[in-house]
């Protein structure tokens, strides 16, 4: 009762004295009102990212597509915006406003608005995957209802890339414990689709589950690759199974040829070491060594979306940076809409860290305030390795070879 109050007291603060929409979504203009309004340094630095690439070779690997219209084949659980669950009202509060989204009865139509908007606001823009997401499953192949906190099914984001092929790619998202999970895989890979998303803490995902074989076969025979999330899960309800986060237990699908691509690059939390049983490691370490591993090389990826957050400051992004032999394994990603959270961005962190200049982080924060998904491509071409001044090499950011 005691752990309750405390936190009924924090949430009150929070709302009462900072409102949702400087949490989430604290813009100040849109994005197209942006190239008139910015300073001539801002607009410079802008320039100055995309002078080495060819727009048409961009590539945003993980934009996740959310929706309250279950007509439309999105849902989201009902305990996430029931009142009385303050906090998960309020996390639900955020990244609607995060996403521009003001009235829950067109929240479909308004998330992919606004992100349409941002999109083509960049005049430079490439290709962004937009991302299905799957039910939590019981190991019986039965859906859990409690643990699936939001759903966005396949044809919706396929359906949404037809409508928008200038800039979107569908991401697949198939419970490998479903009954028709092979059926499911086969029929979108006729239609084109070669990216699959996961996030095993938050779906009950094991990946070195012998179920799985058949699953990965399929996968390799279409030349399908997995989007997976790594490491501790924090924006979905993953209590009880962050051990499947664990980087090691995707040996398996590698070792059996499937291209992996690791979301975070695993920058967040513990996991046991799985080489060394009893002791633990940080998630970051474990990715690292499969990284290092040479049999894996061709096979496995990382992907650099939230590594500039505040909560996985500094380690991961400065390791990241220094290790340029790796640079032609990254692939870049917003995790869109996490860019518009304000509180998740604290440019003054990467200051700190010396990674970027006082002047880059006031332009940095004059993009961001019409723009956070270009903000979000233009810190990370922006931010350096502050004793080599290397930053990212533009190959992290192209589509994958």
């Amino acid at each position: 009762m005691k752990k309750y109050i405390v936190i009924l007291c924090i949430t009150f603060f929070i709302t009462a004295f900072s409102p949702i929409s400087k949490i989430g979504g604290n813009i100040k203009g849109s994005p197209e009102e942006m190239e008139a309004n910015l300073s001539l340094g801002a607009k410079a630095l802008i320039e100055e990212t995309f002078a080495d690439v060819k727009p048409s070779s961009l590539v945003d690997h993980h934009v996740h597509i959310v929706g309250l219209d279950k007509t439309l084949g999105t849902d989201v659980n009902p305990r996430m915006l029931a009142w009385w669950r303050i906090l998960d009202s309020i996390k639900t509060s955020v990244y609607l406003s995060g996403s521009g989204v003001n009235n829950k009865k067109d929240a479909n139509n308004q998330y992919i608005e606004r992100l349409v908007r941002l999109i083509k606001g960049d005049k430079n823009h490439g290709k962004y995957h937009i991302l299905a997401f799957d039910n939590n499953y019981n190991d019986d192949g039965t859906i859990n209802a409690e643990k699936s906190e939001f759903y966005t099914s396949n044809e919706y984001v396929v359906n949404l890339a037809k409508q928008h092929k200038d800039i979107f790619v569908p991401v697949i998202s198939v419970h490998p414990y479903r009954i028709d999970a092979i059926e499911e895989l086969t029929k979108f890979a006729g239609q084109g689709v070669r990216w699959i998303k996961w996030l095993p803490n938050a779906q009950n995902i094991d990946a070195t589950s012998p179920r799985l074989d058949e699953y990965y076969r399929t996968m390799k025979k279409y030349n399908m690759a997995l989007l997976t999330h790594a490491g501790e899960e924090q924006a979905v309800h993953a209590k009880e199974d962050q051990r499947l986060g664990n980087p090691l237990l995707f040996r398996k699908p590698l070792d059996m040829g499937v291209k992996v691509v690791m979301a975070h690059c695993a920058s967040l939390g513990d996991d046991e070491d799985l080489d060394n049983p009893g002791k633990k490691a940080s998630s970051f370490d474990l990715f690292m060594r499969l990284m290092d591993n040479p049999k894996y090389d061709g096979l496995l990826y990382g992907e650099i979306s939230a590594i500039t957050q505040f909560n996985r400051l500094p380690t991961p992004l400065l390791t990241l940076l220094k290790r340029t032999d790796l640079h032609h394994r990254l692939l870049n990603g917003s995790d869109y809409p996490l860019p518009a959270i304000n509180v998740v961005i604290q440019t003054r962190s990467l200051v700190k860290y010396g990674m970027i200049t006082k002047e880059e982080r006031k332009y940095l924060n004059e993009i961001y305030s019409y723009n956070p998904l270009l903000f979000d491509y233009v810190l990370k071409r922006t931010i350096r390795h502050p004793e080599s001044g290397k930053g990212f090499d533009k190959a992290v950011f192209e589509e994958i070879k």
